[in-house]
């Protein structure tokens, strides 16, 4: 489990396919440090296994899955990702929960600064199936980070974004247009699933919704 806190930016210095067996590597100079082979760490957004450490990089293979479903097919060498180690079991819980499991990819529309601040507005535009997950002020992780959705409009959904998050993630090194990982609030799922069920067979209802404060 992650947190949407990225703790370093790694650049891609190449995505390797063989026989339909794709595997991504990535410089980083801190997080390789505490890696094990077999270790899971979330790149963009993206739970992944470290299979290949060297003192600089790490290597992941990417299964069709996870290419077909995430932003990596338009990713190129020298692209910047975001990284993050799985939450330590007595850390501090800094985001919000996140699997590291993309449930599809958004369209970069803009990073636009706020005038008479030092605030960025960043704009996406979300596939419409998700959007029953998407609520203001809810929680999304965007390219791995733990964003408050701040305007939702139509299928454009708006965060603020403070000088911080653009300087330690990889937000201001993409382009409009540029596809981005998302992950929405697994706990709008949970309660997603349990709406649709039987309330005589033991099913959550509106009422037990309120009563815990949601």
């Amino acid at each position: 489990m992650f947190t949407g806190i990225i703790e370093e930016v790694g650049r891609v210095t190449g995505i390797t396919n063989e026989n339909e067996n794709r595997r991504l590597t990535v410089a980083a100079s801190h997080l390789v440090k505490e890696l094990k082979k077999g270790d899971s760490i979330a790149v963009s957004g993206v739970c992944l296994t470290a299979v290949e450490i060297t003192p600089a990089s790490f290597g992941a293979d990417l299964a069709e899955e996870t290419w077909n479903r995430t932003s990596f097919s338009r990713i190129k060498p020298r692209a910047l990702v975001n990284l993050e180690l799985p939450m330590r079991a007595d850390g501090r819980f800094g985001g919000h929960i996140v699997q590291g499991h993309v449930d599809g990819t958004g369209k970069l529309i803009a990073l636009d600064e706020i005038p008479g601040v030092d605030n960025y507005w960043l704009r996406v535009e979300i596939p419409p199936d998700l959007l029953r997950y998407v609520i203001f002020k809810g929680s999304l992780s965007i390219e791995g980070i733990s964003l408050t959705i701040a305007k939702i409009q139509g299928t454009e959904v708006t965060a603020a974004i403070i000088p911080h998050t653009t300087e330690m993630t990889n937000l201001k090194s993409l382009q409009p247009g540029d596809s981005v990982n998302l992950e929405v609030d697994v706990i709008a799922k949970y309660v997603e699933k349990m709406m649709r069920g039987d309330p005589s067979k033991g099913s959550i209802t509106i009422e037990q919704l309120v009563e815990q404060g949601f």
